[in-house]
């Protein structure tokens, strides 16, 4: 028997292609905390256009301004740093605000999670991606949309631990509604902090949910672990043009005192809050950010600060959101440019849409602002599966068609393999001119990982599909995500510290009345 036939042969005996595709369903995969980028940005601006906006952006703070809005102390801040303080408006001398940032804001740092294994650094070259935030509903094929509960948020996180290529629980991965808002986001951070062990999100919304998430994560890290170092992230959104108001500015200054990461994230519709240009809204969102990112480094100089980028074109005939279009890539790619010359991490957001059903609309748009955002060199990505209808749903066959894109997303920016073994000089000797590699050595060796394999695509002929329930991608998903609850299995925590959380959270909310607003 020579080789290939004894390599048949083996193959045959572990049961053929049903036994290879059960021992690659099962097979584990080599997930890493984070990516390492090894391919480059891509650059749409050149020194001259990058140098433009950033004039441009000096102007706006300068000539007209921002407002901090019901925080008196945020204008003490600025006023004792020299910037012009009238009323609630601050304005800045060109480049003020980039000097505070540069002074001492980190150009890259470590997010800890309770399992260090899963620890993510954030800056340089390194990418992480983070499931969808902030949708009321969730949408399934088994239920359709419908407003989601807490229930929908423990299995979001549940199935979000379970995907590979994310690396990161993230934070209101759906609004549990049959909790009252007021006390959700105690059941939230209870959720993370107990059904996954990567990092997450703590509360954005007003000082004293940031102060609840900073007294639950000291009960899990400690205090003087929590006080050194990086255990949450969290976002600051402007509301553009030229506005923080006190809900994000009191959890940021939260935040930032205690040495936690704020991604500075103006959140733009062009056309509607900020001009229907890119260069115009471009200018509007670095100047946004420079002064959020400068009142993180006055609150206490060397936390964590994140240039942040949500931006995106309206219709102009609905003025409803569009996404996955070219100003937004445009945006996102520039924007990048625009925080390495900073020299802080860029935070931006990735797989979204408008669509209402996880179809080809859905996929397209989040293929297009998910690869944009890598090519713009994002060192955080939100919102990277899940997202639909605008971010007013998550959802679930989305979740796992998306986590399938962040796959081939973790393998391409690993850029191209050139050791021995991926030249692969002895397999052409070996199989030689007009002949096939389906059978060589070096196949055989390397069949099972030699590429991507989706977890979504169906790549079989027509009547194999067919005679398989001729399923759509969207009803594969729908399997996908059921598999990944029934094999979750919860990741171990010190049960005394879970007990703790919880009786901090019973009191908490003992302490105050429901409040749905």
């Amino acid at each position: 028997m020579n080789e290939q036939q004894s390599a048949l042969e083996s193959r045959r005996s572990s049961g053929g292609r049903r036994g290879r595709q059960s021992k690659r369903a099962h097979a584990k995969i080599n997930r890493v905390p984070f990516i390492s980028r090894q391919v480059t940005t891509y650059d749409v601006l050149n020194e001259e256009g990058l140098s433009l906006i950033e004039r441009n952006a000096d102007f706006i703070l300068k000539d007209i301004g921002m407002d901090f809005t019901d925080d008196p102390e945020i204008l003490d801040l600025f006023r004792n740093a020299g910037a012009d303080v009238q009323g609630t408006r601050v304005r800045f001398d060109p480049g003020h605000p980039r000097s505070i940032i540069q002074a001492t804001a980190p150009s890259q740092y470590i997010q800890h999670a309770r399992n260090p294994e899963n620890s993510v650094v954030i800056g340089g070259n390194n990418t992480v991606l983070c499931p969808s935030f902030g949708p009321p509903f969730i949408h399934n094929l088994d239920e359709g949309r419908r407003y989601a509960t807490l229930d929908d948020f423990h299995d979001l996180v549940k199935i979000h631990q379970m995907i590979p290529w994310l690396h990161h629980s993230g934070g209101v991965v759906c609004e549990p509604t049959d909790v009252p808002v007021n006390k959700r986001h105690l059941d939230m951070i209870l959720a993370h902090f107990r059904y996954s062990d990567r990092g997450c999100f703590g509360a954005l919304i007003g000082s004293e949910r940031a102060q609840d998430s900073i007294n639950m994560a000291k009960i899990l890290f400690g205090e003087d672990f929590v006080d050194s170092n990086c255990v949450f992230y969290s976002v600051a959104n402007t509301n553009a043009p030229l506005v923080l108001d006190v809900a994000m500015s009191g959890a940021l200054k939260t935040y930032a005192a205690n040495n936690q990461a704020v991604a500075c994230t103006p959140w733009t519709l062009a056309g509607a809050m900020s001009p229907c240009t890119v260069a115009g809204t471009l200018a509007q969102v670095l100047a946004e950010t420079l002064a959020v990112c400068a009142l993180t480094q006055l609150v206490r100089p060397g936390a964590p600060c994140l240039m942040g980028s949500f931006a995106t074109a309206i219709s102009m005939q609905s003025g409803a959101p569009t996404f996955g279009n070219p100003e937004g890539a445009k945006m996102v790619l520039a924007a990048g440019q625009l925080a390495r010359r900073l020299g802080v991490p860029f935070h931006t957001v990735g797989s979204l849409s408008a669509s209402k059903l996880p179809d080809g609309q859905a996929e397209q748009e989040a293929t297009m602002g998910l690869t944009m955002a890598v090519l713009a060199g994002a060192n955080f990505i939100n919102h990277a599966t899940g997202w639909l209808e605008g971010g007013l749903v998550t959802g679930y066959e989305k979740t796992m068609m998306d986590a399938d894109l962040c796959g081939k997303i973790v393998d391409f920016c690993q850029g191209i393999d050139l050791s021995s073994e991926a030249q692969a000089m002895e397999a052409i000797a070996e199989v030689g001119p007009g002949a096939h590699f389906l059978s060589s050595k070096h196949t055989l060796s390397n069949y099972e990982d030699a590429f991507y394999q989706s977890s979504v695509a169906d790549n079989n002929s027509f009547e194999q599909w067919s005679a398989e329930g001729a399923k759509d991608a969207a009803q594969r998903a729908n399997v996908l995500w059921k598999a990944h609850l029934q094999n979750y299995r919860e990741p171990t925590v010190d049960p005394a510290k879970l007990e703790e959380l919880e009786e901090y959270v019973f009191r908490r909310k003992s302490e105050m009345p429901d409040q749905n607003y």
